[in-house]
């Protein structure tokens, strides 16, 4: 039985064009890389090819999901079963040599492409600040309606960029962890609209070549600390770091509020949109805090159903009651069953007109979704309130409900498609079956970054062949053991000078854990087509987002000081170009940021040629299992001509 199922979240993919001019030595490579391949296909030694196959499927996370016999079932005569191991052994072999010829097939045409390779800057409107899929002007000017915030959701060029975002003015590295989150480089992110109307509500504060943030907010003019105090004294079942761990803070300005969370060991992935407040979302990525561009719009969150512990909205200029609550349903979908919402915004203790009217909407609305409102505290320091409310952990509400508006979803709909789906004004069943994910709370932190989730059931297959909870248990070891003996000592990165980390192509969150004791965040990424293991992630106290590598990311450029990149490129080869998934990778680094990737040894030459082209410094070594493994460094260099456009 499937442990996970299979990510159906599919959405458009880009090709990519290529300009021309030749490369002596990417030639070389080419050539030498196809003799590798044609050795590999025709050596007598099948051994060896037999090897590299079954090293590189276990290394990518390949698997083939079986039931595990129950007690009582009839097993296979031992003649049946020697007959299937054979029959499956042969089956393998050749699915093996079809995909390496395959893969052979297309490194030869991405090869020639590379040769011509010419790389040009961007020419776009955003300059230095470019977001492919959020500043597609011609996508955004042919919609047809803007009420629903569509301007402001992802829209990707139909071919994905192969061109370079160019750095801004007079940019410098950027300032380290814990000082920057306190001051940024002015020229990195020049940009002072926020400091001239947010400035007395100490957002951020312009100080010769500094921004400064003083860690206010509209509703925590005093500081975000006394806030977040204020949060958990008024409800003792917020237990920061421990019961809480795993926070949404919509609308999150600068992301001070998540910023400084991170003294109460909790963490918070914070989303605002690319909007008239500029660069609040870049004001917080390069002061070292979680963050992604996105809306709440028309489509779903790229997040799983049921993960979050706490969902917070300060002001965050969400009109939650209105289309029949069509935004805090979607709240209500991601909202772990008995989380909290808190919403510190006006209608909670003004009494203005406007105000007293989007309360009694919100009351009547909150009550129809079964929200208990658990209390309402005053915050006489900042002149504030805030309404906490819980979502229910059973179905009885909602089976007494008289007027069944919003009404419950299909049993068809699956409350974890979140990739490209519509928002639906509807409600999904709470889980009620003991060994259901969302049944229960996880334990708390830190005991539930290595304990299996509860609801991993032993019956079923893991991404790694073994049954889920010892498989999850395996991953977590085989990190720790990368990570402690490779790449904290024996890749040549000074890791106390990393804060923010992306993992491309996350599984278990297995890295991410590992890396748990030093300063830094990873921002974990579950691809669309691949088993969908993100509900674990967030289970062990972690969290990231689903993605399409064949498209860009919503984030800003020069955000991530690492990337990390796991049998990516072999899996992303047989659905699209790499060439501007390298570019993308360029665009998100910080000059000076890493890479590190692992893949097929093939895979691994050609990203080492299309990074050596974008002058990145670049060390490729090799395992005994011929897995090839990058560790690259960006360099300031930029293009000197812009492209025809882009």
């Amino acid at each position: 039985m499937k442990a996970f199922s299979k990510n159906s979240r599919g959405g458009k993919r880009g090709s990519s064009s290529y300009s021309s001019s030749a490369s002596t030595a990417v030639l070389l490579i080419f050539v030498s890389l196809c003799l590798f391949a044609v050795y590999a296909l025709t050596s007598s030694s099948s051994s060896s090819l037999l090897s590299l196959s079954q090293s590189s499927a276990a290394a990518e996370h390949r698997f083939l999901l079986k039931d595990i016999p129950q007690t009582g079932s009839v097993p296979p005569s031992e003649e049946d079963s020697s007959q299937n191991l054979d029959d499956e052994k042969q089956e393998e072999e050749k699915g093996n040599n079809g995909r390496q010829e395959n893969l052979t097939k297309i490194l030869i045409e991405e090869q020639s492409k590379i040769r011509d390779i010419d790389w040009d800057l961007c020419n776009v409107t955003a300059g230095p600040d470019y977001i492919p899929c959020l500043d597609n002007a011609k996508a955004i000017k042919k919609l047809n309606s803007l009420k629903h915030y569509e301007h402001r959701e992802r829209h990707c060029p139909e071919e994905s960029p192969t061109c370079l975002v160019p750095l801004p003015k007079g940019y410098k590295r950027s300032i380290e962890w814990p000082a920057s989150r306190d001051k940024i480089w002015y020229n990195n992110v020049p940009r002072t609209k926020l400091a001239e109307v947010k400035g007395h509500q100490n957002w951020v504060k312009v100080d010769r070549e500094y921004l400064i943030f003083p860690g206010g907010g509209t509703q925590f003019i005093h500081g975000a600390l006394h806030y977040i105090d204020f949060i958990r004294q008024s409800l003792r079942d917020i237990s920061w770091g421990k019961r809480i761990r795993v926070v949404l803070d919509v609308g999150c300005g600068v992301a001070s509020f998540g910023g400084y969370l991170f003294e109460r060991d909790v963490l918070t992935m914070s989303f605002a949109p690319k909007d008239e407040h500029e660069a609040q979302v870049q004001f917080a990525l390069e002061r070292g805090i979680p963050a992604i561009s996105a809306v709440m719009g028309s489509h779903r969150l790229s997040f799983p159903s049921n993960v979050f512990d706490l969902i917070h909205c300060a002001r965050c200029r969400v009109p939650w009651h209105a289309d029949g609550g069509m935004l805090l349903l979607e709240l209500n979908r991601v909202l772990r069953p008995g989380g909290y919402f808190v919403w510190s915004a006006t209608p909670v203790y003004q009494k203005l007109k406007e105000d007293v009217g989007i309360w009694k909407a919100m009351t009547s609305l909150t009550i129809s979704m079964c929200w208990d409102l658990v209390t309402i505290k005053k915050d006489k320091l900042n002149g504030i309130a805030a309404a906490i409310y819980r979502k229910p952990t059973t179905n009885e509400c909602y089976d007494k409900r008289k007027n069944q508006n919003p009404p419950m979803c299909d049993k068809g709909d699956d409350p974890n498609a979140a990739w490209n789906v519509p928002l639906k004004t509807c409600m999904h069943w709470v889980p009620t079956n003991a060994a259901e994910r969302g049944a229960k709370w996880p334990i708390d932190w830190p005991k539930r970054l290595v304990a299996p989730p509860y609801w991993l059931n032993a019956s079923h297959i893991g991404i790694h062949g073994k049954p889920a909870p010892n498989d999850f248990k395996s991953d977590y070891e085989h990190w720790k053991n990368i990570v402690m003996k490779s790449y904290l000592n024996g890749l040549g990165i000074n890791w106390s000078k990393l804060r923010n980390v992306m993992d491309m192509r996350s599984v278990y969150g297995g890295f991410a854990a590992a890396l748990k004791d030093l300063k830094v965040w990873v921002m974990n990424v579950v691809n669309v087509d691949s088993p969908d293991t993100l509900p674990v992630i967030y289970e062990r106290g972690l969290f990231g987002i689903y993605h399409d590598w064949c498209e860009s990311f919503s984030t800003y450029p020069r955000t991530y000081d690492l990337l990390h990149a796991d049998h990516l490129f072999s899996k992303l080869k047989e659905r699209c170009s790499i060439v501007p998934v390298v570019a993308e990778i360029d665009r998100i680094a910080r000059p000076g940021g890493k890479l590190v990737v692992r893949d097929e040894s093939v895979v691994t030459s050609e990203v080492e040629s299309l990074l050596k082209s974008l002058h990145w410094k670049v060390q490729l070594t090799f395992t005994k299992e011929k897995e090839g493994i990058i560790t690259a460094e960006k360099s300031d260099w930029r293009p000197n001509k812009y492209s025809a456009s882009s």
